[in-house]
């Protein structure tokens, strides 16, 4: 069973969603897990303290004051026997309090307490989901590392139809194995995921570069570790947290970058996200450049390294499977598949960066997968999304190719 021996506990907030709870510790423990359960004063408005008692098989726990618990330390020892704290519904008053450090309850005390890593699974109305100060906390919690299942979007109890419904029990509990180091179908797979744009120093305090965030390369490599791979990303200047169980290398240029990307290798498989600058100043100034009445800067470009190309050329060093990226303005396609040929990859995911594409830093992304067998055009979707249906292509694709 994937979840044998582990100890989770499981944190009920107060929302529709709590129904889903009892299901989930049935999950829980089907899949070989024990499970304790923490019910919130708005949870028990839906369901009762003798429900989730009776399928966790043990004591369900609802107030930070008891006289019986917390003369043994209640709250800390509950958050720190467990190996993973799940809060499923995490509701956004749940939230908040965790991204503000407050503990005015058990639940939030627990949370506040734990030492181990924290699996959320928020659920709520969509407009408190896409309100700002939600989407703030969500952010902080993030780069806390803090890990996120959902929220779906769907039909809501309240009627409404957008993100916010919690994710199913089913897919709550596989997040939990793959954080709890059960099998995914990465697992034993390497991964190298290239990230965000490079910085070309001009002089001292002037660079070169593009508008990339880093948003769509960090979310392929959280989705790979969440499929169970070993993760290396090599980052430019980004100014989002790094992903949670992932290495992470922070560099600049475009040779630094190439310089972390061979030292990562071997790989199973690459994954170049990065919007590397083409080119960089050849005579960079060691003293800031003046600005001279009538004059320009002496400035003279040299290209950069191609990273994709070389390491889509290694040889015997080559990984398996070797994924670039192609940010266009003009005929996307046509492009993309002369770049495919061009650099010696597998495939290329393109997308539009023009104007009317509007992708370029933002949240969502629309991109065609050309292979050498053809093109597959993605609908518009968030980048987390995209991330999540390229690394479950590319896990299907290398175990084909490895039976």
């Amino acid at each position: 069973m994937a979840l044998a021996g582990k100890r989770i506990l499981l944190i009920i907030g107060g929302g529709i969603a709590a129904y889903k709870a009892l299901e989930l510790i049935r999950d829980f423990r089907k899949r070989g897990a024990s499970v304790r359960g923490i019910l919130t004063k708005a949870g028990a408005e839906f369901v009762t303290p003798l429900s989730v008692a009776s399928l966790t098989g043990d004591k369900c726990y609802t107030d930070l004051f008891s006289l019986t618990d917390e003369a043994e330390m209640g709250h800390i020892e509950l958050s720190r026997d467990a190996d993973l704290l799940v809060v499923a519904p995490a509701t956004a008053d749940l939230l908040a309090k965790m991204a503000h450090g407050l503990a005015n309850d058990l639940a939030s005390t627990a949370l506040l307490a734990t030492d181990k890593r924290v699996l959320v699974a928020p659920a709520m109305n969509v407009r408190m989901w896409t309100h700002a100060a939600t989407q703030r906390n969500s952010a902080s919690l993030k780069g806390d590392g803090i890990i996120f299942v959902g929220p779906d979007e769907g039909e809501m109890a309240c009627g409404e139809f957008g993100p916010g419904r919690m994710a199913e029990p089913a897919a709550i509990a596989d997040a939990a194995a793959r954080l709890l180091g059960a099998e995914g179908p990465l697992s034993g797979r390497r991964i190298l995921v290239t990230s965000g744009p490079t910085h070309e120093p001009i002089d001292p305090v002037r660079y070169i570069a593009n508008r990339s965030s880093g948003k769509q390369g960090h979310a392929i490599a959280a989705a790979a570790a969440s499929l169970g791979a070993d993760v290396t990303l090599v980052s430019g200047p980004v100014a989002i947290p790094n992903p949670p169980g992932v290495k992470t290398i922070r560099v600049e240029t475009a040779r630094d970058m190439l310089q972390a990307v061979e030292k990562a290798l071997p790989a199973d498989c690459a994954i170049f996200c990065a919007a590397v600058a083409d080119w960089r100043v050849a005579n960079e100034g060691d003293q800031k450049f003046k600005k001279e009445a009538g004059g320009l800067p002496p400035l003279s470009l040299t290209e950069n390294p191609d990273i994709l190309a070389t390491v889509s050329r290694m040889g015997d060093k080559r990984p398996e499977l070797v994924v670039g990226f192609a940010a266009e303005t003009e005929k996307v396609i046509a492009h993309a598949q002369a770049k495919l040929a061009r650099k010696g990859c597998d495939w290329i995911v393109a997308n539009d960066v023009s104007h009317e594409g509007g992708v370029m830093g933002g949240d969502m992304n629309t991109v065609h997968l050309v292979t050498k067998t053809g093109v597959e055009d993605w609908p518009k979707m968030g980048k987390d999304a995209v991330a999540e249906k390229l690394v479950a292509r590319i896990a299907a694709t290398l175990k084909g190719r490895w039976v």
